[in-house]
């Protein structure tokens, strides 16, 4: 490998990369951001099963997003800016969680699976 392969990630759809060298790193990027490098080390044919995860998910956007308009629709029909203001308390915290782990926004985990998957291929 010349260190300069790019694999797709899609949903839930598994990505098979093959490697020639017992020393391999790999990256995760969504363009913006990056994981560490993580030195995959083996001595026999293996394989790595990993998940690409964030530390904010898909519901808890879309959770964040149902309780902005609800609460923003609530104000605006009461007329309460008390009420306009707690709408915004999901960005606000999304966007804490974001700056907190900006570092390790993206991150690469085994999956829990790897040693039941990798006994049934060895």
């Amino acid at each position: 490998m010349d260190s300069k392969e790019i694999y797709p990630l899609y949903n839930d759809q598994p990505v098979i990369i093959e490697v020639q060298d017992n020393h391999t790193k790999i990256v995760v990027s969504d363009g913006f951001h990056f994981t560490k490098p993580i030195e995959l080390n083996y001595t026999q044919p293996s394989f790595y099963y990993f998940k690409v995860v964030s530390p904010v998910n898909d519901l808890q956007l879309l959770g964040g997003a149902f309780i902005m308009i609800f609460f923003y629709l609530l104000g605006f029909i009461t007329g309460l800016l008390l009420i306009k203001l707690v709408s915004f308390i999901p960005i606000f915290l999304l966007l804490a969680i974001y700056y907190f782990n900006r570092k390790s926004f993206i991150q690469l985990k085994q999956d829990s699976l790897s040693v039941t998957r990798s006994s049934q291929h060895g």
